[in-house]
């Protein structure tokens, strides 16, 4: 099979790997659609050393490696079972399945893993698509206890963009207690804003999307977004109350890691919101006493999201209609991943997936 591997430097080669094969408890699944995601950019951007590092391989000269290994990329993966291994229970699984797979693998025994926050294991977690073979390769051997359901109404894309970014925004929603109560401010408007965007208008809730760039204030009308802030131009912080009576909104997702939008992002709560950090990277600088404490604003990080709650995103996904496939602006085969995350790099489309 053919493989993505990043070099580093904006650079990739697709190499051939041999076709993977199951050991107990494992199975193979033919991958069908591979998402690429922002966080994807550390690994293709960085020079060689620093990715190393980023991937754990700080030291791997010392333990005798002549080389970085080479991992195939790809942490959205999506497909169908193409193989079982000894000892998975076939009540739980079975050849043809359609499934995503959730890209984090734990200890599986310590109490993070046995709620299905296997990122957050306490032995540390093995990432599918960093640390481990991902999904940009026609074939992907994973543990059983990774794979989640992919509902038949859902697209193999779009259980890709689940596996990840949209899953990730569905988790800051819940993680915030977002509900049709409220009115939701999304920052950032990349296609986890993007999803946010979605699900917040399919709960009920008003609302506001705020970005720099016109086409995706566009783009968010289009989603679902009620009323958009273009923040390059005006105050968001201002704007939003205009647009809440002075109210304020109640709760914000920021999906762009920039201190501005988080500064803004809290700011424009009113008493009693919740603003849910998603974007990695950056600070935020407040001044803690009328920004945070008068308010009683929550400040609430939220990472990714835990195997059941993926499985619950693609029944949400399923049971509301809900688009996914609307996000994607790009459509690669394998052999054109080079250009597929030059395009990507650039970040000013939608979502990108490499599609078997």
């Amino acid at each position: 099979m053919r493989g993505v591997v990043f070099r580093g430097n904006r650079e990739l080669d697709v190499l051939d790997f041999p076709d993977p094969t199951p050991g107990p408890g494992e199975v193979v699944v033919e991958i069908k659609a591979s998402g690429l995601c922002g966080s994807d950019l550390k690994f293709y951007r960085d020079p060689p050393e620093e990715a190393l590092k980023a991937l754990g391989f700080k030291d791997f000269a010392s333990r005798g490696m002549t080389e970085a290994p080479k991992i195939i990329a790809g942490h959205e993966p999506c497909g169908v079972i193409a193989e079982i291994g000894p000892n998975v229970d076939p009540r739980a699984w079975q050849v043809g399945d359609r499934v995503m797979v959730f890209h984090y693998k734990g200890c599986g025994f310590c109490d993070l893993c046995r709620t299905g926050w296997t990122q957050m294991c306490v032995h540390g977690a093995t990432i599918y698509g960093a640390t481990a073979h991902g999904g940009h390769a026609g074939y992907m051997v994973v543990p059983a206890e990774t794979l989640v359901v992919l509902p038949e109404e859902i697209s193999f894309s779009a259980g890709a963009a689940i596996a990840c970014g949209t899953g990730t925004a569905f988790g800051a929603l819940k993680r915030a207690d977002v509900t049709g109560r409220d009115t939701v401010a999304v920052f950032g408007l990349g296609p986890i804003g993007q999803s946010a965007v979605q699900f917040a208008s399919a709960m009920g809730a008003q609302v506001i999307a705020i970005d720099v760039a016109a086409d995706r204030l566009t783009r968010a009308k289009e989603l679902g977004a009620h009323q958009v802030v273009d923040s390059s131009s005006v105050d968001p912080v201002e704007a939003i109350r205009d647009i809440t009576g002075g109210r304020g909104a109640t709760a914000t997702i920021e999906s762009s890691g920039a201190p501005a939008a988080r500064v803004a992002g809290t700011r424009c709560l009113g008493p009693w919101g919740r603003i849910a950090l998603v974007g990695l990277g950056g600070n935020i600088d407040l001044d803690v006493s009328p920004d945070v404490v008068i308010k009683q604003i929550s400040i609430i990080g939220s990472y990714t999201f835990s195997n059941v709650g993926m499985g619950e995103c693609a029944r949400f996904v399923a049971a509301h209609g809900i688009d996914v496939d609307a996000l994607f602006t790009d459509r690669w085969t394998v052999e054109d991943a080079a250009a597929a995350y030059t395009e990507f790099d650039k970040q000013v489309r939608g979502k990108a997936v490499i599609e078997f």
